[in-house]
């Protein structure tokens, strides 16, 4: 009888000794593909699921090797030079990542097997175990590789890691059915209480998202609710009533973290091409912030 495959996924970033995803100190695996386009996003890369080209101008020394070597013709200079890549023709085959020993251009996303993953996460355990921390699996959206990430999770729960799920909660609730069992505490990303602006800022409406919380919220696995906080979009009372008076009706939720809005993301956005008209935009102040903890309270 020939042995099942080991899950693989899609995996653009493990960080270790991360103290933001969880309790105690924890390492993060990220992976990519996300149904959903937040501008604030500060992993861009993770938004689609397969490899991602990227390239930094600053670190770029001008040897020329990528134009020689890109098989369709992809990299190019403008009238001053500028070096300039055909984001539409470009297949992102590597080639001139490879080759680029400078590191302007670098290759985000690789296909990554349980037990290699695995291997990571399991250099920390004494970390875990003094710390009470464990292994965060985040994204994008973990739920759109479900089977890898259960996978993760199930192992990590079978060597007594604690496990935590970082969700934005855009899937079919039958996705965490299949592996509940195997998470100790859910991250629950909260963009928007109103469906309206929350697809304006995100490129979906919010009814998914918010049934998934009050049933995964009804449930017995402990959840953290966090919201980031982001200028004209919820950083007024109305939205945090609102959340405020959701969480506060579902038993497995406990506690709200209120996460201040950053632009850290947009030097990646860049790197891949992207646009990012919101760089005039400046964080909530630590007053803003802490009255609007107070709904929480």
């Amino acid at each position: 009888m020939q042995a099942s495959k080991e899950p693989q996924g899609m995996v653009f970033d493990i960080q270790r000794y991360c103290v933001h995803d969880g309790p105690g100190i924890r390492t993060t695996v990220f992976l990519k593909g996300c149904n959903l386009r937040c501008f604030w996003c500060h992993n861009p890369e993770s938004y689609r699921a397969g490899q991602d080209l990227m390239f930094y101008p600053n670190k770029c020394i001008g040897c020329g090797k990528c134009f020689a070597l890109c098989p369709l013709g992809c990299h190019s200079t403008d009238g001053a030079g500028k070096h300039l890549i055909d984001r539409e023709k470009c297949t992102v085959c590597g080639v001139c990542a490879r080759r680029c020993f400078a590191g302007a251009l670098t290759l985000s996303g690789k296909t990554r097997g349980v037990a290699d993953v695995m291997k990571t996460v399991r250099a920390d355990a004494a970390f875990y175990r003094n710390s009470g921390g464990g292994m965060t699996v985040s994204g994008g959206e973990p739920m759109l590789q479900p089977e890898f990430t259960a996978a993760l999770l199930r192992t990590a729960h079978e060597e007594q890691i604690h496990t935590a799920l970082d969700t934005a909660g855009n899937v079919e609730y039958a996705a965490y059915e299949a592996l509940l069992p195997f998470v100790s505490l859910i991250l629950f990303d909260l963009k928007c209480m109103d469906s309206t602006r929350h697809k304006e800022v995100t490129g979906v409406g919010n009814e998914r998202i918010l049934a998934n919380l009050r049933r995964l919220g009804e449930g017995k696995t402990p959840i953290w609710v966090r919201i980031p906080v982001i200028p004209g979009v919820n950083d007024n009372a109305a939205s945090m009533q609102l959340a405020a008076a959701l969480t506060r009706g579902l038993s497995a939720v406990e506690k709200v973290e209120l996460l201040p809005y950053h632009g850290l993301g947009s030097g990646k956005r860049e790197a891949l091409g992207l646009a990012y008209d919101h760089r005039g935009m400046e964080a909530p102040s630590k007053e803003a912030l802490e009255e609007l903890e107070t709904y929480f309270l």
